[in-house]
């Protein structure tokens, strides 16, 4: 780990008040959706930290890391080790595949069987964990995979015979002012993932739902997310939604 200095222990008494309103958030929309809160794991975007943020996020409490880029996460998995666990959550290129691959525990955003075969010949022994990333709102400028084409991807990833486990499923929500306006997102995908669950469940336990960020991550707790991303919450003041305390 990287050396600690008053001013990384001065953050990480900041963050971790910031990270405890998050906590009491997700705890909160968990119980509206019949869950406790230790249902929701937060992760936190590394490509918002510093390294001495790092360094302070982790005396705050924080074990959830997932970064958006290979080259970034290689350094970090260097300075950092096995500090936090580390995920993939950015567009994976399958040139990139090499770098990222054991590496992380999860990757967050396969959007293709061709990155999916790429991934089974790389996955370590015992397997590779990946969650389906799903285009629900149909936005042009976002990856991601269309409704229709899931369940082709899951036949992809069982044709790797365990070498890629689907986990379940990932969205980004569209930008929006509020963040009631894009539930409907977040529905949607937990109706995928429950539609599919039981007839995939020889293959693959699909219990994952990453969706929701620093602007909705509470309405989509309350829809059944089991991870949340967060970005710059943990160093700027807390969003505070029109209905937020």
């Amino acid at each position: 780990m990287l050396a600690r200095g008053d001013n990384v222990h001065n953050t990480a008494e900041q963050m971790r008040g910031r990270l405890e309103v998050v906590r009491g958030r997700v705890a909160e929309a968990a119980r509206k959706s019949g869950r406790g809160p230790d249902e929701v794991r937060i992760l936190i975007a590394g490509k918002y930290y510093s390294d001495e943020q790092l360094s302070a996020a982790a005396e705050a409490g924080v074990t959830l890391v997932g970064e958006n880029k290979a080259e970034d996460l290689r350094r970090k998995r260097e300075a950092f080790g096995n500090l936090f666990e580390w995920h993939f959550i950015g567009h994976l290129q399958r040139r990139k595949a090499r770098e990222v691959v054991g590496r992380v525990a999860l990757i967050h955003s396969v959007d293709s069987a061709r990155l999916v075969e790429e991934l089974a010949k790389r996955a370590p022994e015992g397997g590779l964990d990946v969650l389906l990333q799903v285009n629900v709102a149909g936005e042009e400028s976002k990856y991601g995979i269309r409704k229709g084409e899931v369940e082709g991807l899951l036949e992809a990833a069982a044709r790797t015979e365990g070498r890629v486990r689907v986990r379940g499923f990932m969205t980004l929500a569209p930008l929006v002012d509020r963040a009631e306006d894009v539930r409907y997102v977040f529905t949607k995908l937990r109706t995928i993932r429950d539609r599919l669950s039981e007839s995939w469940s020889p293959h693959f336990d699909l219990s994952e739902l990453s969706m929701g960020m620093s602007d909705d991550y509470r309405v989509a707790v309350e829809e059944g997310a089991t991870i949340v991303r967060i970005g710059r919450a943990m160093i700027e003041e807390a969003h505070q939604e029109e209905d937020g305390p």
